[in-house]
């Protein structure tokens, strides 16, 4: 039985770095959306696009073979290309320092194993119409958080 494929679109935002943040994803799955969003009074903008993607996986209720969809190289390296020599040296960094955000990548770390995840890299604010859209759930969700609308 082959597995469908499920999209996660994510994205994090922040209004001043650090500042106030929020996070927004998209989830798709054989033509169905569904979108989730958040924010926190005092965050930086990695952590609320790593928070972006993990709460989209954390949304995924069963293993399942999905494509994460993120404008933040720093995730994306961080996921495929840092993690692995953090994780092997104990969370420290090439220079024996604590990994930034060591929280939320252990958490990503154990989220995305629950998984088959293919990670693909898009330019943000560049008309991708998926990724503008958690941008702006991002956004909303910062104004709604300070009282807006």
């Amino acid at each position: 039985m082959t597995q469908e494929l499920i999209e996660v679109f994510a994205d994090g935002a922040c209004s001043g770095n650090p500042g106030p943040g929020g996070w927004g994803v998209l989830l798709r799955y054989k033509g169905q959306e569904r979108e989730l969003s958040g924010a926190e009074p005092d965050t930086t903008n990695n952590r609320m696009e790593m928070t972006a993607v993990l709460m989209g996986l954390r949304a995924l209720k069963r293993d399942c073979a999905v494509r994460i969809t993120s404008d933040s190289q720093y995730v994306i390296k961080g996921i495929q290309e840092w993690l692995p020599n953090w994780r092997r040296n104990g969370f420290r960094t090439a220079s024996k320092k604590p990994v930034a955000n060591e929280d939320l990548w252990r958490a990503l770390d154990e989220e995305a194993r629950k998984h088959r995840v293919e990670w693909q890299w898009v330019r943000g604010h560049n008309g991708h119409v998926e990724n503008e859209r958690v941008d702006e759930l991002a956004r909303l969700a910062i104004e709604k958080m300070q009282g807006g609308r």
